[in-house]
């Protein structure tokens, strides 16, 4: 089984690349931004816990998002694979996920991160706001707030994993297919 963490900013690409990755090699995408979207459309108490952070442009709370991931992995352990798409967003749940999944003889096999230039996420995440409805992708205040809470919260995370050597960085910009190639070349290389 191999398990990549498909990191970056928001914007960056990560979600449409990661449905092009299980196409590709046939391994599950867990998207948790997708999961508690999810709860939230659902009405669930889960999800109207989580909608006051999206609104605000703020992180989920480490221990919710933790006891989703546990619970998936417990669930999906003998998946080909799987690609962690929006987690891990902190040191704390990349820790706590090291350890999920060591509880079930597997590891993180690499981290890697979509890097696109900060003008080009507020634009792209604008233009997706129209398609998409999302409230959270409307506003540019709101977007810019995001990418503080990432560069100064979530960011940090590539440092823990680049001291395990499984940090790997492609560029994000270019055509949806040149960024699938650069980052299916590094899944190549893990396989």
């Amino acid at each position: 089984m191999i398990n990549i963490v498909l990191f970056g900013a928001p914007g960056c690409g990560k979600g449409t690349q990661a449905q092009r990755l299980k196409a590709h090699y046939g391994i599950d995408h867990v998207s948790t931004g997708e999961v508690i979207r999810d709860e939230i459309r659902r009405g669930t108490a889960l999800g109207r816990s989580m909608e006051e952070y999206i609104k605000a442009g703020r992180l989920a709370p480490d221990e919710i998002v933790i006891d989703m991931i546990a619970n998936y992995v417990a669930e999906h352990k003998e998946a080909r694979g799987n690609i962690f798409d929006g987690f891990p967003r902190t040191t704390a749940q990349a820790e706590a996920f090291d350890r999920i999944l060591e509880k079930h003889g597997l590891k993180v096999d690499a981290m890697i991160d979509i890097h696109v230039p900060e003008e080009e996420l507020v634009r792209r995440i604008l233009l997706r706001g129209k398609d998409s409805g999302r409230a959270d992708d409307a506003s540019e205040e709101v977007i810019r707030g995001r990418l503080d809470v990432y560069h100064a919260q979530t960011a940090v995370v590539a440092d823990y994993y680049a001291a395990q050597d499984k940090y790997a960085s492609v560029d994000g910009t270019g055509t949806m297919e040149e960024v699938f190639d650069r980052i299916a070349a590094l899944v190549d290389r893990l396989a």
